[in-house]
């Protein structure tokens, strides 16, 4: 039996903690190989906290994520993450960065992938890696891309949540109860320290999300008791044999 494995793609080191850290910990519960990929480390634009220390260096604050990154990573179970080291505020992928998100892409051969939602006009590397996201799963599934190259199949796509989600265009269908590891993604983003302004505000995200998946699990009243739940949007129709 071929292992169960999952794909997410972080714009930044901490938005995987933020916004499906649950999703993370609860596949990894169920055997799941979680590989993460960060395709930067928030180092301009994500790292307030760190910069307001005399004699920060851009290398410092770049370690410093990466290491509360990998720290999160660990709480979570993550089975591996990459760091692609492409710079943000702007965040830049060239051809050669895509063909290696290709091959990650092939060789994790993920059961479902995960990446930030289409449009966010308060960050824009989250809507570009959502895009490149989408070209390169395109681009993986091309049997003259690498011919030999194993390609990938047709991996569904869940776009996580974004920050002031109501200006996103966001509208999540799917909700994931992730009472059960709630204390896993709780100690992940206290990982983070260098955001420790939005640690309770993903809390109450959570709080709400829970809310939502009782009231949409079933029963005029709600359905299934749940204390934290994520929100996805699906990005591909799905294939069912009942409703």
């Amino acid at each position: 039996m071929s292992k169960k494995t999952a794909l997410i793609v972080s714009a930044h080191s901490a938005d995987f903690v933020w916004r499906c850290g649950g999703a993370i910990a609860l596949h990894a519960s169920l055997g799941y190989d979680v590989t993460v990929v960060c395709l930067s480390y928030g180092e301009r634009g994500e790292s307030a906290k760190l910069w307001k220390n005399e004699g920060m260096t851009l290398e410092t604050v770049k370690s410093e994520r990466k290491r509360e990154a990998e720290n999160a990573a660990k709480a979570l179970d993550v089975h591996d993450i990459q760091f692609f080291d492409l710079g943000d505020y702007p965040l830049e992928m060239t051809r050669e960065a895509k063909d290696r998100l290709v091959d990650v892409m092939r060789d994790v051969q993920p059961s479902f992938m995960m990446s930030h939602s289409k449009y966010d006009p308060y960050n824009t590397d989250h809507m570009y890696v959502s895009e490149w996201t989408l070209e390169c799963r395109a681009i993986a599934q091309a049997w003259g891309h690498n011919p030999g190259q194993k390609i990938l199949g047709a991996p569904q796509v869940y776009l996580f949540e974004p920050h002031q989600t109501e200006q996103m265009n966001w509208k999540p269908d799917t909700f994931l109860d992730i009472t059960p590891v709630w204390e896993k993604k709780w100690a992940a983003i206290q990982c983070m320290e260098g955001q420790e302004h939005l640690w309770h505000y993903y809390r109450n995200v959570a709080e709400n999300r829970a809310n939502h998946f009782m009231r949409n699990s079933g029963g005029q009243s709600g359905g299934r008791k749940a204390k934290y739940a994520e929100g996805f949007q699906s990005i591909y129709p799905r294939t069912v044999d009942e409703l």
